[in-house]
């Protein structure tokens, strides 16, 4: 077995109807695959929306041929619906809540996609040379992935907030526990492109 590297990125600033990247958001998109030309990335997955497919082309047309795979499993759903007895009273109505905006259809689906995610992308690889992979997918999948690795309870996806093209790295190292190497990393983004994604009273 060999050790998987996971990059996780979150789409570039989508335009109002999400059709697509703002100006900014295609800035930032290229700017992330600059930031990762130093990494010998293997694929590049990337979910079927537009903003994170668009966001992915972006990154890939900076990097020497590495390939796009357009999964549903790396698109935009709500992975883990807690009942009221997994949360703390303080939060519990503020969270289910948000979380009734949800459809039955997306009720059933979010959590088995996110089932998928976790044996698709998380865990050591086989082989003997290390892989790298970088997932270009929304908020909710990578606070998911993020609260796996650190082996956090299902519900706590919630309140783990991603800007738009910042970076996260996961390492799985065969025999021992998974590591988060970085969190929502904005280094490569000039001032006036961070925090974008973001709600305003949480910038610094």
């Amino acid at each position: 077995m060999a050790t998987r590297y996971l990059y996780l990125a979150r789409h570039g600033e989508a335009s109002p109807d999400e059709s697509g990247l703002t100006e900014n958001g295609c800035r930032q998109a290229v700017l992330l695959g600059k930031r990762l030309q130093g990494i010998p990335l293997s694929i590049i997955h990337h979910g079927p929306l537009p903003r994170a497919a668009q966001t992915a082309r972006l990154i890939a047309e900076q990097l020497d041929g590495v390939p796009l795979h357009v999964s549903e499993v790396a698109g935009d759903y709500v992975p883990y619906f807690p009942d009221k007895e997994e949360l703390a009273p303080d939060f519990a109505d503020f969270l289910l809540r948000f979380l009734d905006q949800s459809t039955p259809g997306e009720r059933r689906r979010g959590p088995v996609l996110a089932q998928d995610a976790l044996k698709r992308f998380s865990g050591a690889v086989d082989g003997d040379e290390a892989r790298h992979e970088l997932i270009v997918t929304h908020n909710f999948l990578i606070g998911w992935l993020v609260r796996a690795a650190v082996d956090a309870p299902e519900w706590r996806w919630l309140g783990l907030n991603h800007c738009n093209a910042a970076l996260t790295a996961i390492r799985y190292a065969p025999g021992r526990p998974a590591s988060v190497l970085f969190y929502n990393d904005m280094g490569h983004l000039p001032l006036e492109l961070r925090w974008t994604g973001y709600p305003p009273e949480l910038h610094i």
